[in-house]
């Protein structure tokens, strides 16, 4: 089944089992309301850590029914994610997301060794997937919330991830575009030259089935006329599935400008973990992490 847009999703995880959310410090509305929504529709069981007090008051204030889940209370942010870590390390069958907390916060408490859920040598990744209604179908993109200036090493395994992601999206052949500003090879520009050495390895066939391409400009990737115009041959331009972009801040700020200003829906999940990992913005909507919730459970089957 490939899923061509978003709302798709809840049709075909519908059919998955029910699986064990547990989500840190989830204090906050947007979050709350995914969560009540997602154990309503039969996707999960939840835990949630927090403070008692404010998690009952931001049911109370979204008319939200505080026995959908089970409240841990934990007095700090820091306890709350260390708490949850160990509750979905005792449980391999289970899910973690990000609440009301700070990234770097969550992050560590992930990578804390005693955990356990980072595979030795393992690379964490944040992949999001896309619903812009003014492309013709879903986008897949990374990194655009843990790596700042990744590696090609990095690079690499982010590629696997995206690749992964599609599959598991219905997508027999993704299309991966590595983003850069220009087609052409500029020594200046790590972007570019990064994009040479990762095309050595799709040349040698490490990323089949999928077809990756760069460096190539985000315009030519995701519009046929662009690369018309450019004179951009390739199976990739113009009808991009995929998106690897060079750093953070590129990366971000596209999330953010689809959220923002193209109101796409959207989701977000780590992958590289023993788990299957949410990390949502805080000013994402609940629809996004209720997205992000449905998106993680078809990655854990």
């Amino acid at each position: 089944m490939k899923l061509e847009r978003l709302t798709d999703l809840f049709e075909f995880t519908s059919l998955l089992g029910k699986k064990s959310l547990v989500a840190v410090n989830a204090i906050d509305g947007h979050t709350l309301e995914a969560i009540a929504d997602a154990v309503r529709l039969g996707l999960v069981s939840a835990v949630i850590t927090g403070n008692r007090t404010e998690i009952l008051n931001q049911c109370s204030i979204h008319h939200i029914n505080p026995d959908s889940f089970r409240i841990e209370h934990t007095e700090t942010e820091e306890e709350a994610a260390k708490l949850a870590v160990q509750l979905v390390s005792e449980n391999p069958d289970s899910i973690l997301m990000k609440g009301l907390i700070n990234t770097d916060k969550f992050m560590r408490a992930i990578l804390n060794k005693e955990a356990g859920l980072l595979p030795l040598g393992g690379v964490l990744s944040h992949v999001s997937v896309i619903d812009n209604p003014n492309y013709h179908k879903l986008l897949i993109v990374s990194d655009v919330a843990i790596i700042p200036y990744p590696t090609i090493p990095q690079k690499i395994a982010m590629i696997h991830y995206l690749k992964k992601m599609a599959l598991d999206l219905g997508i027999a052949c993704p299309k991966i575009a590595l983003i850069a500003p220009t087609e052409q090879v500029l020594p200046s520009l790590v972007s570019c030259t990064d994009a040479v050495e990762i095309m050595k390895a799709a040349e040698n066939g490490q990323f089949l089935p999928a077809v990756v391409f760069g460096p190539i400009a985000l315009d030519v990737a995701i519009d046929k006329e662009s690369a018309q115009i450019k004179n951009i041959s390739s199976e990739v331009a113009g009808d991009a599935d995929c998106l690897l972009f060079p750093n953070i801040d590129a990366g971000n700020v596209f999330y953010k400008t689809n959220t923002k200003l193209c109101h796409a829906e959207q989701a977000a999940v780590v992958m590289g973990a023993k788990i299957p990992v949410i990390l949502s913005s805080r000013g994402d909507s609940k629809q996004t992490k209720l997205n992000s919730i449905a998106i993680a459970l078809l990655l854990s089957n």
